[in-house]
């Protein structure tokens, strides 16, 4: 038997023993992830002690079908996408022993929801830009500034946080990376209505908030560097949110079946557009499966990138075919009502609002501008486009 057959038993082992020991269907979801994380079943490639048994990556999809399988809530308590897929690996990258340990099993157990706090008004696509402003006072620091466009900022616990030290050097310079509690005073939560209706996003605003120093994530200055692995993380989370591994999963399998559905509907022209974006739809989802393959031996680099300009191209010439398909009743909405959402349902509501939805797919998680930058720059090594403001400090640029 291979090392790698004995590792596979160990870990079968092991599932059995948390299934055993706590019954999914009498265990609280709370008890059960806490159960899983001290087994280091939560995220394998993390260190032991820290929800991990530092084995690589491969073996994750094996444990986790297996407890999927049984039921099994899952991590995060299934309402904590930024904290699972954007705060674990950050922290796990650059957080201290103390920080992981007081962080990472809150997080997984979906005691401290996350939320994300890097968009600004004038720093969105130029995320390097931000003026927030953090300055040290003695073991805390002083943050006063506004973020915008922050997914479930109402109900997070935590925030990830990009705010700017030193506004002498150049901007990518002058930037620190924090875990902010979002009950702190100072931090006041205001929703914006987006073309759905929904209030899915919200701006947040800083008044004198004080974060203590041991909330640093990274060095003082090194706030690029971390949050550029929160946003490689981000962009590779979106294969999932597409609609993971199965095919025909996601927006393509809704168009798919309204097709079967209503041989109505159809004509020639349609027939040719859904057969070319289903085998577009096959691409990205064997693509994103050797995007995660290659993930066991790393973080996510910039190839990230062209999975979500991948995604957000698709999402939207898939709900747009979807409306054309459907005719008049595509044009129907089924709830304008404002209110606040607490998770994104990309998938499970009507073709209208994936329409609408899918139209910030292009925006959000970074401009499909950005990302072909990126690609074209740190994939392609084509020459990097002039900046005017290279080796600028921050206060001197134009505002």
């Amino acid at each position: 038997m291979t090392n790698n057959d004995n590792t596979a038993d160990d870990l079968d082992g092991r599932v059995q023993a948390v299934l055993a020991e706590h019954d999914p269907k009498t265990t609280t979801p709370r008890d059960f992830l806490g159960a899983r994380f001290d087994a280091g079943l939560a995220w394998l490639h993390f260190p032991e002690g820290y929800g991990g048994l530092g084995l690589s990556q491969t073996y994750q999809a094996r444990i986790d079908a297996a407890f999927e399988a049984s039921g099994a809530p899952a991590g995060g308590g299934g309402k904590n996408l930024i904290g699972m897929n954007m705060g674990a690996p950050t922290i796990a990258a650059f957080g201290t022993d103390a920080q992981k340990q007081e962080f990472l099993r809150p997080l997984y157990i979906g005691d401290h929801v996350y939320c994300q706090l890097f968009s600004e008004p004038g720093a969105g696509s130029d995320l390097a830009a931000v003026a927030t402003r953090a300055a040290r006072d003695g073991d805390d620091w002083i943050v006063s500034g506004q973020k915008v466009w922050t997914s479930v900022a109402q109900n997070a616990d935590m925030g990830l946080l990009l705010a700017r030290i030193d506004p002498s050097v150049p901007k990518h310079a002058g930037l620190t990376y924090f875990l902010c509690d979002m009950t702190l005073p100072g931090i006041n939560i205001r929703p914006l209505r987006q073309i759905t209706g929904e209030a899915e996003f919200n701006e947040v605003f800083f008044t004198d908030v004080r974060i203590p120093d041991a909330c640093r994530l990274g060095a003082e200055g090194d706030g690029w560097k971390v949050a550029t692995t929160t946003l490689s993380n981000e962009r590779v989370s979106y294969v999932s949110t597409s609609g993971g591994v199965a095919r025909e999963a996601g927006m393509i399998g809704k168009l798919a079946a309204a097709w079967r559905d209503d041989p109505a509907l159809r004509n020639n022209t349609m027939y040719d557009e859904l057969l070319r974006l289903w085998v577009e739809s096959e691409v990205f989802r064997l693509v994103g499966e050797r995007l995660r393959q290659q993930l066991t031996v790393g973080q996510p680099g910039p190839e990230g990138s062209g999975i979500k300009l991948a995604f957000a191209r698709l999402a939207q010439a898939i709900s747009g075919l979807e409306v054309e398909l459907q005719g008049e009743s595509g044009l129907r909405y089924d709830d304008w009502t404002m209110r606040t959402a607490d998770n994104v349902d990309f998938i499970g509501r009507d073709a209208g609002y994936r329409y609408l939805r899918a139209r910030g797919n292009s925006i959000e998680g970074g401009t499909s501008e950005i990302q072909r930058n990126i690609i074209a720059e740190r994939v392609l090594q084509l020459p990097a486009e002039p900046r005017a403001d290279k080796g600028v400090a921050w206060k001197d640029l134009a505002k």
